[in-house]
């Protein structure tokens, strides 16, 4: 008798890509720099620690809303109208552990076996279990790589069947670093209306904005917020990843169904994580502007760097933590380069390969793991590595 079921034996192993191999090698692991994983270097401000150690002293240990607590769902529906510019009642926005969890609901809310669900290649790699477990397929549609992986609509219509029931959007994006514009998502949105789809947008990285860029959400635009979930988490903002609290908001009879996900898996978020997250969110914005800024520099160090190595070039990214340098002039298959890098330098990036066949070619590297000085080690590492090819 097999015992796993079929969501279990059927889908996709989880893959933690050049971290599992890094993990795997034997010898001084302490020599290895990390810039593969998107894991904040910072530490969690202050403000936000002691808001949580608070809660936690003065008894707040016992289980609270199902949906996360009033004043933290009061605080994030004015922060959506505000930086977001969509408006959404308290009662709908879920507190969820992370976004992972927030994702994982999202999908086995609205996916029924057989569906298909389009991702944007690149994609972020850890989508690709969840909507497999609830029993969809996922379907790649390519973004443009000839205009800096730009959104185009006509790549992405082609990949539209009868079983399509979601789009999923990473923006900023996860792993190119773009930020899209109005008219791109605008693009998205018609595709989107025309054929009927929800889409799941994943914003993680909303207020890690370089250069003037401008982040904005898709149910913003005209006609689509009754037809999209949108994913915020404190994980990288906040430098909050172990905390795992994030959220989502959607309409209202959306809400249902979804809370029918978190309250069998979870019940709800730990009681005084949440005050951190309240504090997070209420805070200074001081507190956020100075974590960005060391992202900034990092980011500075890491793409000015990697355009003067042989071989590489770099588009500046105008969000997230990573940059996507373009390796193809190499020859070498990205994954094969990113295991010679690990063997020969101790630097750890990811295959752009990882990502998809249209990553091919790519490395990506993470910026916002590292201190700055740690950082600047690796840039001489890797300057090292393709000078020598």
């Amino acid at each position: 008798m097999t015992y796993f079921a079929k969501r279990i034996t059927e889908s996709s192993k989880k893959s933690f890509g050049m971290y599992a191999r890094a993990a795997a090698m034997k010898g001084n692991s302490d020599e290895l720099i990390h810039m593969e994983l998107g894991s904040p270097y910072a530490d969690t401000p202050q403000p936000i620690k002691d808001a949580a150690i608070r809660s936690l002293l003065a008894g707040d240990v016992h289980y609270s809303h199902f949906q996360g607590l009033p004043k933290l769902r009061d605080a994030l529906a004015e922060k959506l109208s505000r930086k977001n510019s969509i408006d959404y009642r308290p009662e709908e926005i879920v507190v969820t552990n992370g976004l992972t969890h927030a994702s994982f609901a999202a999908f086995m809310a609205f996916l029924n076996p057989g569906d298909e669900v389009i991702l944007l290649e690149p994609y972020y790699p850890q989508h690709i279990g969840k909507i497999e477990l609830a029993g969809a397929k996922p379907v790649f549609a390519t973004l443009d790589a000839a205009s800096r992986f730009s959104l185009n609509p006509s790549l992405i219509e082609e990949k539209i069947t009868p079983k399509t029931k979601m789009i999923v959007l990473i923006n900023p994006c996860n792993p190119t670093g773009r930020v899209y514009s109005r008219e791109e998502l605008q693009g998205l949105a018609d595709l989107a209306i025309k054929h009927d789809l929800l889409i799941v947008s994943d914003e993680v990285y909303e207020e890690i904005l370089f250069d003037g860029a401008m982040h904005i959400s898709i149910a913003s635009l005209p006609g689509m917020r009754q037809r999209t979930v949108s994913m915020f988490a404190f994980t990288k903002s906040f430098a909050m990843d172990g905390w795992r609290i994030g959220y989502l908001t959607a309409p209202s009879n959306f809400i249902e169904g979804i809370l029918k996900i978190t309250m069998n898996d979870v019940t709800h978020v730990n009681t005084f994580i949440q005050e951190g997250a309240y504090a997070a969110v209420t805070g200074p914005v001081e507190m956020l502007h100075r974590l960005v800024e060391e992202d900034r520099i990092k980011r500075d160090i890491v793409v000015s760097r990697l355009n003067q190595m042989s071989g590489v070039t770099c588009d500046w990214p105008e969000g997230t933590i990573y940059a996507f340098p373009n390796v193809a002039s190499l020859g070498i298959p990205s994954q094969e380069l990113a295991e010679a890098i690990l063997e020969k330098t101790g630097v750890v990036v990811e295959a752009g390969s990882f990502y998809g066949p249209i990553g091919e070619g790519y490395l990506r590297v993470c910026f916002g793991s590292q201190s700055a000085g740690r950082v600047s080690e690796a840039m001489d590492r890797l300057q090292r590595f393709f000078g020598e090819l």
